[in-house]
């Protein structure tokens, strides 16, 4: 968190009474403090360049500009790049996951997300882990189903670079699996885990770990 003591979200929604309602449950923790908010991706990437956050959460379906457009365009922003975005959506089929996911957002969250799990998915975004709620990653499964995009293919063709132990720390990624647990299942330490999880994101053009897991759905 750059050495604040609070994790300071930029919040992007056109919805107020959303906005609102995030607001107030986010800031019922004492560790997170909303420094800035968004009606529209446009508006949103002046404010967090401005404000410079330490995670933004944006919604996808905005009007002026939507939040796929605005992650990308997040990642190109001189002192904006490296800020983490996770996405908002209402609909647990949303069928713009992959392709925010594929524009560098961090992970997902629903809506109807509890309170509480909120609050930690903030601090996880952060801590840089991984942002998949189970009906999410059950969404990216069905949808890698569907005929391949040319992005898509170009990452099923990557896995074959992998070696063999590589895949399978890959595959359980795509279970939304986190390192400490991917160690103790194959019997390996924490640091040979990040290790195998760097050559996997080189090999793959993965800038995240979620940017993984869809690599590793849509070779399925």
């Amino acid at each position: 968190m750059s050495g604040r003591e609070r994790v300071r979200v930029a919040l992007v929604d056109d919805e107020a009474l959303m906005r609102s309602g995030i607001r107030l449950v986010l800031e019922g923790d004492p560790r997170i403090e909303v420094v800035v908010e968004a009606v529209d991706g446009r508006e949103a990437i002046e404010a967090v360049a401005l404000a410079n956050p330490d995670v933004v959460l944006m919604d996808i379906r905005m009007p002026v500009m939507n939040g796929i457009d605005a992650v990308r365009a997040l990642r190109s922003t001189p002192g904006a790049g490296h800020i983490p975005v996770v996405m908002l959506t209402a609909f647990d089929t949303d069928t713009y996951i992959l392709d925010a996911l594929r524009a560098g957002a961090v992970g997902f969250l629903l809506k109807s997300t509890p309170p509480a799990a909120l609050i930690a998915a903030v601090h996880a975004a952060v801590e840089g882990q991984q942002l998949l709620s189970s009906d999410v990653l059950a969404s990216l499964v069905a949808l890698a189903g569907e005929p391949e995009s040319e992005a898509g293919s170009s990452r099923s063709k990557k896995l074959a670079q992998l070696s063999e132990r590589e895949r399978e720390i890959a595959e359980l990624v795509a279970e939304g699996v986190g390192n400490l647990e991917i160690a103790s299942r194959l019997f390996i330490a924490p640091t040979t885990v990040k290790t195998h999880m760097r050559h996997i994101m080189e090999k793959l053009g993965a800038e995240n770990r979620v940017q993984v897991a869809v690599a590793v759905l849509e070779g399925r």
